[in-house]
């Protein structure tokens, strides 16, 4: 089987160093120019620069959106910053203009220029166009069904990459302008304020026609592909991408981490069982704070597959502990609390490359060996004793019994 590129977002360098350090073969990041997604924190040049030498340490790759779709006055300074990202050792731009691409192409042409999915492309004639117009790979529309994106694989004469987890979009991608409509806040300029996740009064000829108790809202469930990860790699797909530049480090590395040791998994032993698999799915779901569905990759999604009435996020608090340091002869974890947990709290470590491990959290104490009756001050140091050996970087959640209304 051809090696397939797991590719993670990260909005700024400690979501990167976490997406590399689980697993990532490459991550995708915004420049402070160019690019959308302007409220993810997004990266000066330095930091690109210190990104792109901390991922080639571990043999990753750093691709930079270049993908708005600029205004005359939105070009200023573009050759120059493709140069920087060439000297700087950037592996890719991803890009929505065509006339970025062909400055890439002119000015840095080390750089491999990815076709972004805002031009939904959804078929391998057009896969083909921008092969001759100097694209080096292509990342297809979310729209596309399994059977649809096989033929259009079968076609393509260059590489494709798809998305496997992450936020959609209640518009066709990369065709809304409903936040530029309803706000001046353009969603191809990187400003879009998720218009449809907004509660609305409906009327008709004047006449409210929704309960008032209940305003509507419209939205896509999340995306989550895992289930069709053998048959992408079967037919060939060079990346699968997971969506949330503006996500959490512990939502990049649970995603991360799952999707790294599905895809060894995968290249093992050619295949996942049913039970694994679903294992597997159970990891995913815990970095979740929205409902998830299959996208388009079973057929048309109908109304099971979108949020009407409510906006369907919340707030996780299973993610409650990183691992600082852990001494082997007293069986002593140093952590740094990140939500509130009590002595007796099941728990799970899991940490890059290595399986999770369920543990219970017996005594907690103070850097000064004082025992406390909670850990419930994010961000503070604490202690506790665990035979089970842990690792810097490691992560620790709670564990909890899982809402039915996060998996399909």
């Amino acid at each position: 089987m051809a090696k397939i590129e797991l590719l993670a977002p990260a909005g700024d360098l400690h979501r990167l160093k976490t997406a590399v350090r689980y697993g990532a073969d490459a991550v995708y990041i915004g420049g402070k120019q160019f690019s959308l997604r302007s409220r993810a924190g997004n990266f000066s040049l330095e930091e690109i620069a210190e990104g792109v030498r901390f991922a080639k340490e571990y043999h990753a790759n750093v691709h930079t959106t270049v993908n708005m779709l600029p205004h005359e006055e939105d070009l200023k300074g573009l050759e120059d910053y493709l140069k920087a990202l060439e000297d700087i050792g950037v592996k890719a731009i991803i890009c929505a203009s065509p006339a970025m691409m062909q400055c890439a192409k002119r000015v840095a042409p080390k750089l491999e220029v990815h076709v972004s999915t805002q031009h939904s492309i959804t078929n391998s004639a057009a896969v083909n166009y921008w092969k001759v117009h100097g694209a080096d790979r292509v990342v297809l529309a979310r729209e596309l069904t399994l059977e649809q994106l096989a033929a259009t694989c079968s076609g393509s004469e260059l590489p494709l990459e798809v998305f496997i987890h992450g936020g959609m979009c209640v518009s066709y991608s990369g065709r809304c302008m409903l936040s530029n409509h309803m706000t001046l806040r353009d969603a191809n300029r990187g400003g879009c304020a998720q218009s449809c996740r907004w509660k609305y009064r409906l009327y008709e000829a004047g006449k409210a026609i929704h309960d008032e108790e209940r305003l509507f809202s419209m939205s896509s469930k999340d995306l989550i592909g895992a289930r069709f990860l053998p048959e992408l790699i079967r037919l060939g797909i060079a990346s699968v991408k997971i969506e949330g530049r503006m996500k959490s480090a512990y939502y990049i590395a649970t995603l991360v981490h799952t999707y790294r040791m599905m895809i060894d998994e995968i290249n093992e032993k050619g295949t996942i069982t049913q039970a694994t698999m679903n294992e597997y799915c159970e990891q995913l779901m815990k970095a979740e704070n929205r409902p998830t569905a299959s996208g388009f990759y079973e057929g048309l999604p109908d109304e099971s597959k979108h949020l009407y009435g409510v906006n369907g996020a919340g707030i996780s608090k299973e993610y409650i502990a990183d691992v600082l340091a852990y001494d082997e002869a007293k069986q002593l974890a140093t952590l740094q609390v990140r939500n509130r947990f009590e002595p007796g709290t099941m728990a799970e470590v899991f940490a890059p490359h290595q399986a999770s491990q369920t543990f219970q959290i017996q005594e907690i104490m103070d850097e000064d060996g004082l025992r406390l009756e909670a850990a419930n001050q994010p961000m503070r140091i604490v202690k506790i004793k665990t035979d089970i050996k842990m690792v810097k970087y490691a992560m620790i959640r709670k564990v909890i019994e899982r809402d039915a209304r996060y998996s399909e």
